[in-house]
């Protein structure tokens, strides 16, 4: 039975213990992060483990309106003004809020308004109720007029063509305050905050729309969606506000990132940590303790709000978290990927055709349905081109999706926005020069330019026309800032970045909701892309296989802890890429064949889609089979391979690695892969976690070839494993 400690939470290490030549050796490892929450109605609970059965709701409360789902608290005071004064993570009764601060503050015309939020608080390092009565308005601060209440709508209608993990949209409720100003200034000028409480994770979204009701336009320089004075976690005497650690009893994350990392915390354009000079009791000398969050993009918007025109700001996704393990963590955030943006757990089986010709793709399609694989994806170098509107050829690849879909496989192509120079009058300018250059990759186009405009026409054309299903776009990187005045989709340098990214984002939407799949560039899970690199070197593919065994599995470890599986795409090079020998493909296919088992193995027993880049799947019966029973594996496993994950140990090419899934709510609670790197046959017992499958006292591991053993967890929910892998191989075992 799971232990009951009361208002705390047990974070245990996982230790893997491996025989090696008679000697014990232990390595650590934070796979098994238990934790077992005492709630105040007595109940236990671990989201991550159990569904949560309180849904959300929201209500008043004599003076306060309450955001609570059993996970979350929320409490706002709703007079003289709107002001949050709870923040409550009910997990681990840890309360974020020092300080009232205003809900946004927006910047028209040169000058900073509050958006709610009350004064008079003395004492900023904590905030006691009873001093909220004597709180009062600011004379020039936006004051809530009105509310409403309302379940959530999808930010996306989504539109699914392939299998998923997760068929559903996200439920709970949504609370809109709106705002008007006092000042005849600001008279017609209407702002709404808007917060969705989702059920069964502990996770708030934040925006903020602005509406121009005037007859005139008026400059919005700036929109800050959130602001919250935040507890410290750590004392520093002295120290720079980036010397010191950030929250970590908070996530954020907004749906607006790009940098072309592959990773949210370095695209991330939003989140500030900023000093609170008026919290006079904080104990760095300077006052330079980063303890206030304001969230808003540096470079955008700058727009003119026109007649008639809402703005509508970032979303800000605050998940709290209850914990500072890396395994853990990156579990919650991975299973509010698979909420929110349900798309993300779509995860087709598909392959990277590199085509001639017509024929070549009709081949690939065949082998595709030959093998079991689910789609084909024309990979760049191919003969496609998306941006070629004539009858011809859109005549022709209509045709070739005719084709594709009589024999059950769905059809993708690649297209190129950036990395290319159009022109001196459709790429971007750079404000240093006010001459075309100064791009991510020194000249790009501009998506507000003609060029641009008529290139997302065209994209929507081709997929309306022809029925395509998948769109691999490269590009465009990562937020460039044009100083064209001549460019009809953005005015300036100032919304030059923000109207870019939004005629992107409309674009991903208008794809994700006729059902197409998007590999993209960059971080726009959020606005509806599916798929981006799990992160890999592209030169790497040229090294051996046996090195690129080793990389890939290391990539995998590394790529999965804070994306899911389905989120990420690999590479495997089928033919000659990046430079390389004989010893860096697999063609001949027939010729390596335990390597192509291998590779496919290791990226499908993790649940991750890997670019098998050529121009075919197999080229003899043998590799045929080979491919097709490799498939059948995946697919008869698919649910529990693309549950999450948690790491054992990165692959090192020196001892074993591993991983497993673990889905409390399926009958196969885990699924175990182990690999050995070495030239010779290994015997290892390792301490196998078992907490985030669910099981509490007994397990039973089947492995690969049906043999069945009986295990009993310990109060760590862990059992000891002994295991044997052939040199240069690996097995797997089944949990119920």
């Amino acid at each position: 039975m799971k232990q009951n400690i009361l208002a705390s939470i047990l974070k245990t290490t996982y230790v893997a213990s491996f025989v090696f030549v008679g000697i014990t050796v232990n390595a650590q490892n934070k796979a098994n992060v238990k934790l077992d929450y005492a709630l105040k109605d007595g109940t236990k609970s671990d989201w991550l483990v159990d569904p949560v059965a309180k849904k959300a709701t929201i209500y008043t409360e004599g003076k306060n309106i309450i955001l609570d789902n059993g996970l979350v608290k929320r409490v706002f005071r709703l007079q003289p003004n709107v002001a949050c004064i709870d923040y409550l993570n009910l997990s681990n009764g840890q309360q974020l809020l020092r300080a009232v601060k205003p809900e946004a503050k927006i910047t028209i015309n040169g000058k900073e308004y509050n958006i709610g939020g009350l004064h008079g608080q003395k004492e900023l390092a904590y905030l006691l109720p009873e001093w909220v009565d004597k709180m009062e308005a600011g004379k020039e601060d936006f004051v809530m007029v009105n509310h409403s209440i309302s379940d959530i709508k999808p930010f996306i209608n989504w539109k699914r063509n392939t299998w998923a993990m997760n068929k559903k949209q996200a439920t709970g409720k949504q609370l809109i305050f709106e705002y008007a100003s006092s000042l005849p200034s600001l008279k017609g000028i209407v702002v709404k905050v808007n917060y969705e409480l989702y059920d069964g994770m502990p996770l708030i979204v934040k925006w903020v729309s602005v509406e121009n009701k005037n007859s005139t336009a008026f400059k919005l320089d700036m929109v800050v969606n959130e602001v919250l004075g935040l507890v410290e976690e750590e004392s520093a005497v002295v120290g720079s506000p980036e010397q010191m650690k950030k929250q970590h009893g908070i996530y954020i994350e907004t749906n607006y990132a790009f940098n072309n990392a592959m990773r949210y915390d370095i695209s991330d354009q939003t989140t500030h940590w900023k000093i609170d000079r008026d919290y006079r009791s904080q104990v760095n000398y300077n006052y330079e303790t980063p303890c206030l969050l304001e969230i808003y993009p540096e470079k955008a918007p700058g727009i003119e709000l026109q007649p008639g025109e809402i703005f509508t700001s970032v979303r800000t996704h605050e998940l709290l978290m209850d914990s500072y393990d890396r395994q853990r963590r990156g579990m919650m955030i991975r299973k509010m990927y698979s909420t929110i943006a349900p798309w993300t757990t779509q995860n087709p089986i598909f392959m990277h055709l590199v085509s001639r010709n017509d024929d070549e793709v009709r081949r690939a399609v065949d082998q595709c349905a030959a093998t079991g694989y689910e789609a084909v994806i024309l990979s760049f170098g191919s003969h496609l081109n998306m941006e070629d509107s004539s009858g011809k050829n859109i005549a022709r690849w209509k045709d070739l999706a005719d084709y594709a879909h009589s024999k059950g496989i769905q059809i993708g192509g690649y297209s190129l926005f950036s990395s290319r120079r159009i022109s001196d009058e459709h790429d971007v300018i750079d404000p240093k020069t006010g001459k075309p250059g100064g791009a991510f990759f020194g000249h790009a186009p501009c998506f507000g330019s003609k060029w641009g405009l008529a290139y997302r026409d065209k994209i929507k054309y081709f997929f309306a026309q022809t029925g395509f299903n998948i769109w691999e776009n490269d590009g465009p990187y990562p937020g460039d800032v044009c100083a064209s005045t001549t460019h009809p989709g953005h005015k300036g340098l100032d919304d030059s970045q923000w109207r870019q990214i939004n005629i992107q984002k409309e674009l991903y939407h208008w794809l994700n909701e006729r059902g197409v799949y998007i590999n993209a560039p960059d971080w726009y899970f959020l606005d509806g892309t599916h798929k981006i690199a799990i992160g890999y070197r592209e030169v790497n593919f040229s090294l051996s296989r046996e090195q690129q065994r080793i990389l890939n599995r290391q990539n995998i470890h590394d790529g999965t802890i804070e994306k899911t599986a389905s989120m990420s795409w690999g590479f495997v090079p089928l033919t000659k890429y990046q430079g390389g020998g004989p010893e860096a493909v697999l063609e001949p296919l027939n010729e390596h064949l335990k390597d192509y088992e291998q590779l496919m193995v290791q990226y499908y027993g993790a649940g991750v889609q890997a670019c098998y880049r050529g121009p075919r799947l197999y080229d003899t019966d043998a590799t045929r089979q080979l491919v097709a029973n490799t498939i059948s594996w995946y697919k008869k496993y698919r649910e529990i391979l693309n549950s999450d994950m948690i790491q054992l140990r990165r692959a090192d090419g020196r001892d074993w690695d591993g991983l497993i899934h673990v889905n409390p709510q399926l009958k196969q609670k885990g699924f175990v892969m182990l690999y050995n790197p070495l030239k010779e046959k290994i015997t290892r017992t390792i301490k196998l976690p078992l907490y985030y499958t669910g099981l509490t006292t007994v397990a039973t591991l089947k492995d690969k070839n049906g043999s069945l053993r009986k295990y009993n967890l310990d109060r760590n929910h862990e059992i000891e494993l002994t295991f044997a892998i052939e040199p240069e191989n690996y097995t797997w075992y089944i949990v119920e």
